[in-house]
């Protein structure tokens, strides 16, 4: 009974030595968080080669089939200290759609989907920012797609920010969720197969001061 009493208060005391340990821990990370670098200010442009925009769309019910654009372009105005002062406007080629078929590319290219012959391009322009925490924000803009001019809403989380070590060009992340209907955009074409919903998810990188280098 002596040594099972032993055991137990020897189990206590490591107890509290391990949450003692824990809370020296969590006060030294204070001060690293406090003294994050604050995000740099001014205007940025879209890094193309490092910026996706990828879709994902139920296919007949029991899968969900995605694809991917690229070539956007676009400016950012960004003001870290009030986010809600940002402003982005992007644009992409609605041809440099991909999938991994070839003829369902075709096909979404054709007039009975995006027409890209008709509407070679897609815009987004921001309307107002509201800041959701330090690294969370609800964008509400204006979708040009397809001809036609939508409200939509992207979830946008930021990713990170620096100095690219190949071109010492100072940039920052984000990536961004939403959801559209392709139908609010007259695409109705095999409503009976295709999902309406169409899942956006852009990730996207501005560089500042590239495309003029303009502060």
């Amino acid at each position: 009974m002596k040594r099972a009493a032993f055991f137990l208060l020897a189990g206590l005391v490591s107890v509290s030595r391990l949450s003692a340990v824990e809370a020296a821990h969590a006060s030294d990370m204070t001060p690293v968080m406090a003294e994050a670098p604050v995000v740099e200010k001014g205007v940025y442009h879209v890094d193309g080669l490092r910026t996706q925009v990828v879709f994902s769309v139920t296919c007949l019910s029991f899968s969900h089939y995605h694809g991917m654009f690229s070539g956007v372009s676009g400016s950012l105005l960004l003001d870290s200290a009030h986010p809600e002062l940002s402003h982005v406007a992007l644009r992409l080629p609605v041809q440099s759609l991909m999938t991994t078929a070839g003829s369902v590319t075709e096909a979404l290219w054709g007039e009975d989907w995006l027409d890209a012959r008709k509407y070679p391009d897609a815009e987004f322009v921001s309307t107002q920012i509201v800041s959701e925490g330090p690294s969370q924000a609800s964008v509400s803009g204006r979708l040009t797609l397809h001809g036609v001019t939508r409200p939509v809403t992207l979830h946008v989380h930021f990713v990170g920010a620096g100095t690219n070590p190949l071109d010492q060009a100072y940039a920052v992340g984000f990536e961004a969720r939403g959801t559209i209907q392709r139908s609010a955009f007259g695409m109705r074409s095999a409503m009976t197969a295709v999902g309406d919903d169409v899942k956006l998810t852009l990730t996207g990188v501005f560089e500042k001061g590239r495309a003029g280098q303009d502060e």
